[in-house]
Formats: structure tokens, C-alpha cells, sequence
């Protein structure tokens, strides 16, 4: 049995969709505490990190599952985002993106027992086109709150691909997971048939 350590709905129906049996197990961490544990680690290591930390804060009441823990942050304009705190923080976000190249770093990680298995992270650079103020309010008028929860303010299988002119990367990455790599890993462990 595999456990994901996330309510994540993107990320659930990435594993529903390659027919990956789990049960979804939301983790309770202070990311921003984790972060700090991680000082001077480039974007993609503090998403594995994290991912990690995820992971293994949900695997001891689990025992002898593997629990798949994923995170997500963005990086625009050299600064970090995390998900916004309201709906201004949203189109504060919003117009700083405009116009400008967002890298977005998705990790994710294996434990059993505490042991860790595998990790990973990828990256994806998005090109946001320029944004109207009057865009980013129809935007969120139609988007808010399900955004809320979105690092980078964006759902790419729902408008959020609006915001973009072009993306280079693996559309999983920009999903919230690097599903590949993480599909290659369970079949490694057995967990999938190879």
C-alpha cells in the first residue's frame, strides 16, 4: 500500500489517472520551520526536502507502507513564493509575475519506517505574458479560493493557463510532481508491477 502525504487534488488525480492504488493522508508540518533547516539549499532541494519532511512526519502511523511525500515552490524574479495568504496576496502575486520567467520546482519522496527510499525534484520554467489588472480580477473572480492552495496562483488544467505564453518542462512538474520519476521508483521497489 502506498500512502500520499498530501490532499493535494492535483496530485491525487495524477495517481488516479496512472492507476496507482493509495490512500491519501494529509502531513502536518511547519514548512517555513523545515525551510529554515534548510538554509543556503537551491529551490529544487528545499521541494525534495520538503517533500520528504512530508513524508515523514505521516509514515510512523503508518508502519511498512511507503509514504509519498511532494512539494512545490515557485521562484520569479529571484524571489520565492509560497501560496498566498488571501486574495490580495493572490493578485499581488499576479502582477509581480507578469511579464516575467516563473521556475517551478516540484519534489516529491519515498519513506518506509522513517527510512528514506528515494527522492527527487524537477523543474519547470513558465513564461507569464503580460497581465491586465482587469485579467488578473476577472481571473480571480473565477479562480478564488480554489487557488488559494496553488503555489504560483494557478490550477494549468483550468484557466491558470491563461497566464502563460509558454512552458518548457513536464507538464507533471507543473501538475505539483515529478509523476515519472516517481512511478519509476515504486516499480523499483516493487510496489508496481515492472
Amino acid at each position: 500500500m502506498i500512502v500520499l502525504a498530501s490532499k493535494s487534488f492535483s496530485r491525487k488525480a495524477m495517481l488516479d489517472a496512472a492507476g496507482v492504488d493509495y490512500e491519501s493522508v494529509p502531513a502536518s508540518i511547519d514548512e517555513r520551520a523545515a525551510e529554515q533547516s534548510m538554509a543556503g539549499a537551491s529551490p529544487a532541494e528545499i521541494a525534495a526536502g520538503l517533500a520528504v519532511a512530508k513524508a515523514e512526519a505521516v509514515s510512523p502511523a503508518h508502519p511498512g507502507a511507503i509514504v509519498l511525500g511532494s512539494d512545490s515552490l515557485v521562484v520569479a524574479g529571484g524571489q520565492r513564493f509560497d501560496k498566498p495568504s488571501n486574495r490580495d496576496a493572490a493578485a499581488d502575486h499576479l502582477r509581480f509575475f507578469s511579464g516575467k520567467e516563473m521556475q517551478l520546482h516540484s519534489g516529491a519522496a519515498l519513506v518506509r519506517d522513517g527510512e528514506i527510499l528515494w527522492q527527487d525534484a524537477a523543474t519547470a520554467s513558465l513564461q507569464v505574458r503580460e497581465l491586465s489588472a482587469e485579467f488578473i480580477e476577472s481571473y480571480l473572480d473565477a479562480e478564488w479560493p480554489a487557488v488559494a492552495g496553488c503555489v504560483g496562483v494557478f490550477r494549468i488544467e483550468a484557466m491558470g493557463v491563461q497566464l502563460f505564453e509558454s512552458i518548457t518542462g513536464d507538464q507533471f512538474t507543473v501538475l505539483g510532481m515529478p509523476l515519472l520519476p516517481v512511478l519509476g521508483a515504486l516499480r523499483d521497489l516493487g510496489e508496481l508491477p515492472k
